[in-house]
């Protein structure tokens, strides 16, 4: 009987292993498709295309069918159309529009919290990218609804290929994991965070849209990840994440000035994903959750998309890119300082509740 348990744990064990080792490969091979479509062909802000790629790569269970995939694109390119709406509020009644905005990040938040949902990110990136870029100009709304549709459907596209070429075991429906959902009180309280999180950052946004853009997305996922962190972790987690994708970043680019073309972006960011694919999926395990990783893998695309655009305009990449490690540092350290701030007034709360 034990023998026949051990030969069980031991099958369960290389399964794992199996298909932790297909999810790096599809993570590294998706991202560097990702690279060359929206870098080779050009596409609007390619970076935000490679960032919604990772997130789909990353997310459990199976790829989204082709059709799914087009009609969440078709779906968000339409909401950011319609959030046009909310601009006229936000530059004729600040205080109005930014209450409405902050109220409708925290319903999303909640509700993704609730259903553990993988698309919450992206709708919040929706929610947030429209008032910036309308308050800006607003032609540059209809340039990052196609930026955002087109980075959905090549994301779709590249995990579906992924999965293609390694795809996991079946599993009967009785073994797979259901999504982890948190009840009323809990996901409102994460939602609750993530929100003052974002806020700070979109306000000062609003005052100067292009230099905030890059850190508008990363502040997402800030918040993201503070909806689910605690007080004791939450430093590691926030900073130490960001700090992660800075030094991913400075290789990769370092890396790419021995041979700057197309194919070395592509095999450098390659190098990247399975560097941090195998931490993500505890091949290599570490004291890090699988959030800091994934935090770490798009915090590294969000310093190089804007570095890559600063070299092709003749910027100081350096010091452009110094300034934006230090507000995403400053950001995370804000983050932490809120997380910890509210877990201890709740517990004070608690205690005197109590």
């Amino acid at each position: 009987m034990v023998r026949a348990d051990a030969s069980a744990l031991t099958t369960v064990a290389n399964t794992a292993n199996n298909t932790a080792d297909k999810a790096v490969l599809r993570l590294a091979i998706g991202l560097g498709l990702s690279v060359l479509i929206a870098y080779g062909m050009g596409l609007p802000a390619p970076f935000v295309t490679c960032v919604l790629a990772v997130l789909l790569l990353c997310k459990p269970g199976p790829s989204i069918p082709l059709v799914k995939g087009l009609v969440l694109a078709l779906l968000i390119a339409l909401l950011m159309l319609a959030g046009v709406l909310l601009v006229p509020i936000l530059e004729h009644y600040a205080v109005a529009g930014l209450l409405i905005i902050a109220v409708l990040l925290f319903v999303v938040f909640r509700a993704g919290a609730r259903s553990a949902n993988p698309f919450t990110i992206i709708f919040v990136i929706t929610f947030t990218f429209v008032p910036v870029a309308g308050v800006a100009d607003q032609a540059l709304v209809s340039v990052l609804s196609i930026a955002m549709a087109l980075g959905l459907g090549v994301g779709v596209f590249v995990s579906g290929m992924s999965h293609a070429l390694f795809p996991d075991p079946p599993r009967p429906v009785a073994l797979q994991p259901a999504p982890a959902g948190l009840d009323l009180q809990a996901a409102s309280w994460a939602a609750l965070r993530a929100t003052l999180v974002v806020m700070p950052v979109l306000v000062l946004a609003l005052g100067n849209p292009s230099f905030y853009l890059a850190a508008i997305i990363k502040t997402v996922t800030l918040g993201q990840q503070a909806s689910s962190a605690n007080a004791r972790s939450a430093g590691r987690e926030l900073v130490g994440s960001t700090l992660a994708g800075a030094l991913l970043a400075a290789a990769v680019w370092g890396g790419l000035t021995l041979r700057p073309n197309l194919w070395m972006l592509m095999l450098w960011i390659v190098a990247a994903a399975l560097w941090t694919g195998v931490r993500l999926y505890r091949l290599r395990p570490t004291a890090f959750a699988p959030t800091f990783w994934t935090n770490a893998l798009v915090t590294m695309l969000i310093l190089l998309g804007p570095a890559i655009e600063d070299s092709a305009n003749g910027k100081d990449v350096y010091r452009a890119s110094a300034i934006r490690v230090a507000l995403f540092v400053g950001v995370a350290l804000y983050a932490w300082a809120t997380v910890r701030v509210l877990d201890r007034w709740r517990m004070a709360n608690s205690n005197r509740a109590g």
